[in-house]
């Protein structure tokens, strides 16, 4: 891991530090770039959020090789963690990677690891275009998502993204926020329930909805009938000054639990971090710039390094804390510090 961060800071020079500790405050208000919008306070209390949760360490148990896979959504999967959707290589991380040589790194990648690979959308057409091609090429291992255009681009969209072989589709409705986009002329807004309804329909596959903050919004999506939810402010992108989603995810897991599958973005950085999400109520979760440095500084070989490291960390935080399954976790698993 390393090397392949060395290999992403030279490649991602100007557009992202790769900062020993990614918590958004040397890159706040590089939009376009990695950083979180404005102050990048929103990407902070993501980071944040986690921090003050720390882990109730448990050694008198006979726990040495602990379960960490999932089912979700119908899929088998190594470890409870998808990358999530990221793209615009050119104008976020530098370009010195092709669009095609990222997205298929991070579906390759996943894919040969046991997990998914999620894929984004937007301006270029070769986003999308990248993402549909490496999902259709991994035989349909993969999510696209795409984001929340107005009518003719998003049906056209979603058509295209089913047709990959995807069994499932996602829509990052906290993309409506995007300066990107906006700087780009290019309409994305926010979907009322039954407008929801209706896309989620249309694509007869199970379907996610990302952006989720509280609970109402939450029942919503379930009411329009989305299979699963990411919690998610976007990686502190399109708002400032919301709450990290550690602080929203017991809210929303204690009123979904069982109604949707529950995934959670923001602020992840290791499988201890990962195992904190799961008890403070998350199904899965999904983790962005770590799979993008990963990505840019090693393609498929940097994907799969980073997701073995993610396996250890993972492992080694149950083993230390009783924890011997992903799906059936102590209850006083974590320590919230004031």
């Amino acid at each position: 891991m390393k090397e392949i961060r060395k290999t992403a800071r030279e490649l991602m020079a100007g557009f992202c530090r790769v900062c020993p500790v990614c918590n958004g405050r040397a890159c706040a208000g590089e939009v376009p770039g990695m950083g979180g919008l404005g102050t990048g306070a929103s990407f902070r209390a993501n980071v944040d959020a986690l921090a003050r949760y720390t882990f109730n360490m448990r050694l008198v148990h006979d726990i040495t090789e602990p379960e960490t896979a999932v089912e979700l959504l119908g899929m088998k999967m190594s470890l409870p963690v998808l990358a999530a959707p990221i793209g615009g290589v050119s104008f976020n991380m530098g370009g010195r990677r092709t669009e095609q040589e990222y997205i298929a790194a991070i579906v390759d990648g996943c894919k040969s690891s046991g997990i998914i690979g999620c894929t984004g959308d937007g301006v270029p057409p070769i986003i999308c275009e990248a993402a549909f091609a490496a999902i259709a090429a991994a035989g349909g291992h993969g999510i696209p998502f795409i984001k929340p255009w107005e009518d003719a681009e998003l049906y056209d969209k979603l058509d295209k993204a089913g047709a990959t072989g995807a069994k499932v589709i996602g829509m990052d409705i906290d993309a409506a926020g995007l300066i990107t986009l906006r700087k780009m002329g290019r309409p994305v807004s926010p979907k009322p329930l039954e407008k929801l309804r209706e896309i989620i329909t249309r694509t007869g596959k199970k379907f996610i909805l990302k952006g989720i903050m509280t609970a109402e919004d939450a029942r919503l999506a379930h009411r329009a009938g989305a299979h699963a939810i990411v919690v998610s402010n976007h990686g502190g992108r399109v708002l400032d000054h919301t709450p990290g989603t550690a602080e929203v995810l017991p809210k929303i897991a204690e009123e979904m639990k069982g109604k949707v599958d529950i995934i959670v973005d923001g602020g992840i950085r290791s499988g201890g971090d990962v195992l904190k999400m799961l008890a403070l109520g998350a199904d899965a979760v999904m983790i962005g710039r770590p799979f993008s440095l990963a990505a840019v500084g090693g393609l498929t070989e940097g994907v799969v390094t980073y997701i073995d490291s993610i396996r250890t960390e993972l492992m080694q935080a149950m083993v230390m804390t009783g924890t011997r399954s992903v799906t059936l976790l102590p209850a006083d698993l974590l320590y919230r510090n004031r």
